[in-house]
């Protein structure tokens, strides 16, 4: 067990220095000089180049990729090209922000897809339900938050269309703004995820397992939910996994439609202001948290699935040791 998770462990460690790698030399290939857009096109090329080795981008680009790496690990991200501020403590305040986004939609999005997707299971109700989640894979999601907007905030009134307040300054203000940033990523992400869990669903049925449960007298739910969900979560939690890595790209533009402070309008704001070091931090972060979630869903699935844990063991019991023994 502790072998596989040591595994997982290098490659994601691995995966993140190809990735620092990639984003440092894909950032350093773009034209134009950051000090220059910081001076505007009054800039000359003694004020460019004295803005330029105060920051550092004039050296070596070996030199700048160790240094950044080494701040990266003592948590400096370094200051804001654009702005001067602190960089760590911005990604931390909009970090934060898009977290809450993401992982409430995430959870309405469980919740709905599961009994949704067990209901498909029916024949009648299957074609219904599967039809519906077809039509909500095909609305992006800002055409989602657009309908909703109009729907809930200009014509009736319910809440707000825009704005965010945070937690601990009211549960009632809070709620009232998350709601329908949520509901707009949570609807095309319940669609995705509610064929997934039909279709897993309706292989485990196939199981002789299943045949066993209803001869004891367990009735459809009850087996489905003894037997049927733990071995339908390993590929429904895979792609679990998949899809929250692109509810962080969804919520990108959800940001600027309901004028979040997150991370996706950060990142929209130093691309146009070409802060360099900002986009470099914020994509790593982005990056880091693909890579931590990929890493918890294969520690996880090696959990659920003791298949996974003990490969020799399964390798013993094969056909060709057994003759031999």
């Amino acid at each position: 067990m502790w072998r596989i998770v040591g595994t997982y462990v290098l490659r994601f460690l691995l995966l993140l220095l190809l990735g620092s790698l990639g984003i440092f030399a894909l950032l350093r290939i773009m034209p134009g000089n950051p000090a220059e857009v910081a001076l505007g096109v009054t800039a000359t090329e003694e004020n460019a180049a004295e803005l330029s080795a105060q920051w550092g981008t004039d050296r070596p680009l070996h030199q700048q990729y160790l240094d950044w790496v080494g701040s990266m690990v003592r948590g400096d991200f370094g200051a804001s090209l654009s702005s001067g501020q602190e960089i760590a403590p911005l990604l931390v305040d909009r970090g934060a922000v898009s977290l809450i986004l993401c992982l409430s939609a995430l959870v309405l999005s469980l919740c709905l897809a599961v009994p949704l997707g067990m209901a498909a299971t029916r024949k009648k109700a299957g074609a219904v339900i599967s039809g519906l989640s077809q039509v909500g894979i095909a609305v992006p999601s800002f055409l989602a938050a657009i309908v909703l907007v109009s729907v809930f905030s200009l014509r009736l009134g319910w809440f707000p269309a825009n704005g965010w307040v945070p937690p601990s300054e009211g549960a009632g203000a809070f709620l009232s703004r998350l709601v329908l940033p949520v509901l707009s990523l949570a609807a095309v992400q319940a669609a995705i995820l509610t064929r997934y869990v039909r279709s897993a669903l309706l292989e485990v049925l196939s199981q002789d397992f299943m045949r066993t449960a209803y001869a004891t007298g367990q009735g459809r739910i009850a087996a489905l939910m003894t037997h049927g969900l733990r071995n339908a979560a390993i590929p429904v939690l895979t792609v679990t996994g998949v899809q929250l890595t692109s509810l962080v790209v969804g919520a990108v533009v959800i940001e600027k439609v309901f004028v979040i402070p997150g991370l996706g309008s950060l990142l929209l704001d130093a691309v146009s202001n070409r802060d360099l070091l900002m986009v470099q931090a914020i994509v790593m972060v982005l990056v880091l948290f693909t890579l931590t979630i990929n890493l918890a869903v294969d520690i996880a699935t090696t959990l659920i699935d003791p298949r996974l844990r003990a490969p020799h063991r399964l390798r013993a019991g094969s056909p060709a040791r057994g003759a031999a023994a």
